[in-house]
């Protein structure tokens, strides 16, 4: 059904790309996410079989990128050169040259008749990299022709994240790599993998292979928009699938070569039936029985606060650190009830002896528990806005999810903050137009032109500490996206919208400008290389 509504719309925006050239109308060259400053001018630089490629350092991760492309796409597969100033013919050159002066990773991109450069360093480097590709049109034979243009460029926001679940519906590795593929493109560079929930665990762990052999698996899953289905029908098909470690560590290091950082999240003290599933004695109630859930929702079953818990939980994210090398674990810490601390003697017994006011005080130990272990080890947690309740945890950075008001409080006690509020368009799994035009999920509203309006930066928060909002991030929860397809659906085209939000300055900002001249060619460029999307 996706691809038969893309195919019937998607024609009005090959007519439009026909019509409009966007590196000649558009003042950013086409270039999304719009770039800090583009200088055009007349003339073009052709790149044919005779153009020599060069660079400072020929096995740079963002030189070969460059060159890898145009082998696959040009069939033009000389090697790289080390740089020298004697070329006879024209010549792409990548350097760090002259580039002290730009911010983190910033990049500066010259087109003149006979030469590209690309100078940058790092992620710079390989952002300049993106912007050239995207200079290069989606037609061509043995050449491409591309404008004359100076463009010097960095991002707005150092944290510019995407999260995939890949609990409530699994997918492969090839397919997670084809995702962060799109956030390469777009200049995004740190991927959120919900690994751990409710319905599914996700990612191997040696010293407990319950948590794959019994917690990756359910039985089946409810059907429809269960909200409004009484009572609940299931499908009857079973869901399992989980990454070895040695699948991991491929994804971290696909992911590193494209300047992405992975934001793994293993969830506490709630969304914990899988792992209660497979070692119930990290409950409350022990002798009860727990199956991984075919439902969504919230459930009242969530880890106890326990030794063994922490013990169990410190083993975890030990075998999470040596796979993942990035400075943020997630941890979690929404939606979880109270209820069953609340009738646990252990529970109140733990929260009269730590003199702690409640049940929000006890999860604001746990958290600060699980805080002081990640620290010890060199690295940060990250959670949900619910981990400001009950006192926040001294290091923690939050993501705020229930509007920015969590975001808000957290920056005004001087931590740091992912804002990705549900209310603004960056829920990716909300619905992108009309409820009866569009496939069953979560419901929501979330149409492009929203994602594209926000701001991250309140203007409640006075300037120093406007300082601690480091980035934003959109998410797809899949509970009703049981197919790559479906993702690729949900996610783009308002994935391009976001990249403007993370990167662009607010002054580059006009949403007529990105959706009616530069997206129609983006969108080209999906429908030739076989990416589902919605227009």
């Amino acid at each position: 059904m996706l691809k038969k509504l893309t195919a019937l719309l998607f024609p009005c925006f090959l007519v439009s790309s026909a019509m409009v050239n966007a590196q000649d109308t558009d003042p950013y060259a086409g270039i999304i996410p719009a770039p800090v400053s583009v200088k055009k001018a007349a003339g073009e630089f052709v790149l044919s079989q005779e153009t020599v490629i060069q660079a400072d350092t020929p096995d740079n991760k963002a030189v070969q990128f460059f060159s890898r492309y145009v082998a696959d796409n040009m069939a033009y597969n000389k090697q790289v050169a080390a740089r020298n100033a004697r070329v006879s013919t024209t010549s792409i050159v990548f350097t760090s040259a002259g580039t002290d002066n730009l911010p983190a990773e910033g990049y500066r991109l010259t087109v003149t008749p006979n030469q590209v450069t690309v100078a940058g360093k790092g992620a710079g480097l390989f952002y300049g990299v993106q912007t050239l590709i995207q200079l290069m049109p989606l037609e061509h034979g043995g050449t491409a022709k591309l404008p004359v243009v100076t463009i010097e460029d960095y991002p707005r926001f150092g944290y510019r994240g995407m999260m995939l679940d890949v609990c409530r519906h699994f997918f492969t590795v090839e397919f997670v790599k084809r995702y962060i593929d799109l956030m390469a493109a777009y200049k995004l560079n740190r991927f959120h993998w919900h690994l751990t929930d409710d319905q599914g665990w996700r990612i191997e762990i040696k010293k407990y292979p319950r948590l794959t052999s019994v917690g990756s698996f359910r039985k089946e899953s409810v059907i429809g928009n269960y909200k409004d289905r009484q009572p609940l029908q299931y499908d009857g098909v079973p869901v399992s699938g989980y990454y070895t470690q040695e699948q991991i560590r491929d994804v971290v290091k696909y992911a590193q070569d494209r300047y992405i950082t992975i934001v793994p999240e293993i969830e506490m003290p709630g969304h914990a039936l899988a792992a209660l599933a497979a070692y119930p004695e990290l409950s409350c109630n022990p002798d009860q029985k727990y199956e991984v859930s075919g439902k969504w929702g919230v459930f009242n079953n969530i880890f106890c606060p326990s030794e063994k818990t922490f013990g169990f939980l410190q083993d975890v994210l030990t075998e999470v650190m040596e796979l993942f090398p990035g400075k943020y674990i997630h941890i979690g810490g929404d939606e979880a009830p109270k209820e069953v601390w609340k009738q646990s003697k252990f529970c109140q017994d733990l929260i009269r002896r730590l003199n702690l006011k409640n049940e929000h005080g006890l999860q604001s130990y746990f958290v600060q528990r699980m805080e002081k272990f990640v620290n010890s080890k060199g690295r940060s947690i990250i959670g949900w806005d619910e981990i400001l309740e009950g006192g926040l945890a001294p290091n923690a950075t939050v993501m705020s999810w229930r509007g920015e008001e969590g975001g808000i409080e957290a920056a005004k006690q001087n931590h740091d903050v992912i804002m990705t509020p549900s209310s603004q368009g960056l829920y990716f799994d909300h619905n992108q137009g009309k409820l009866n035009q569009e496939p069953v999920g979560i419901g929501g509203n979330a149409p492009i032109q929203k994602t594209y309006a926000y701001n991250p930066t309140p203007a409640s928060l006075t300037p120093d500490q406007q300082k601690y909002i480091k980035g934003v991030q959109a998410n797809l929860w899949t509970e009703y996206i049981t197919t790559e397809n479906k993702v690729e659906y949900m996610i783009l085209p308002r994935m391009l919208a976001l990249s403007e939000v993370a990167w662009s300055p607010l002054a580059n900002k006009n949403f007529k400008d990105f959706y009616e001249t530069r997206l129609p060619d983006h969108l080209a460029w999906f429908d030739k290389n076989g990416y589902n999307f919605r227009v």
